[in-house]
């Protein structure tokens, strides 16, 4: 309670600040276009790219984004979403996958924070397990922009305020890994969390080429 009082006063400070420089013209950091992200991914391969329905992308309100789905050799398939936006001082925010996800029918049946090992870095991001009917999915997902990477939705808009105030800049993307629980004989949730882990170890450090 102490812990989230504290990053609720944060919050307020920040939009002081936040407002106070909200007439500040925006600094916009080069970045390469979500598009030309590598279609081999270390083990990861045969990409199927997702178009997203004009509907869902005005919802959403992105920038730019990649909704791409590779496969390993095992025939374990990974989906890979990254929402960018340019800034999000104009109503134009990240939506979070815990408000999107029931939307869709998906209901999480277990999640919280969980941190992977990238050789040398610990990363800490959101872990769900969700399901609709039968089907399962591993879910990893985490925010990253302005060169902070933040599991925590709360930290995430404290860090937003504070970089806009500081360095003029409001950008950021969702980034999401989502594995199914296959049907096949190897199929298990081991494997999507497997899955998950290795692909995300692989393709993380590329991302600051599309995500500065």
């Amino acid at each position: 309670m102490i812990a989230r009082a504290l990053m609720l006063s944060g919050l307020i400070l920040s939009a002081g600040l936040y407002s106070s420089r909200a007439g500040t013209a925006e600094v916009s950091a080069p970045r390469e276009s979500l598009a030309n992200m590598p279609r081999v991914v270390g083990a990861w391969s045969d990409p199927v790219d997702l178009p997203l329905d004009r509907e869902v992308r005005e919802v959403l309100g992105v920038d730019d984004y990649i909704n791409r789905t590779y496969v390993n050799a095992a025939a374990q398939p990974v989906n890979l979403y990254i929402g960018y936006y340019g800034s999000q001082r104009q109503g134009d925010t990240i939506h979070s996958p815990q408000n999107c996800l029931p939307g869709a029918g998906w209901q999480p049946v277990e999640g919280g924070p969980t941190t992977l090992d990238l050789g040398g870095r610990r990363l800490t991001v959101n872990r769900y397990v969700i399901q609709k009917g039968l089907d399962r999915q591993v879910v990893l997902y985490w925010y990253q922009g302005r060169g902070r990477v933040v599991a925590n939705e709360y930290a995430n808009k404290f860090w937003l305020m504070v970089d806009a105030a500081r360095l003029h800049r409001s950008d950021g993307a969702l980034v999401r890994v989502v594995a199914p629980v296959t049907r096949s004989a190897s199929g298990s949730l081991a494997a999507a969390d497997a899955a998950t882990a290795e692909f995300t170890r692989t393709m993380f450090p590329l991302l600051p080429r599309f995500l500065p």
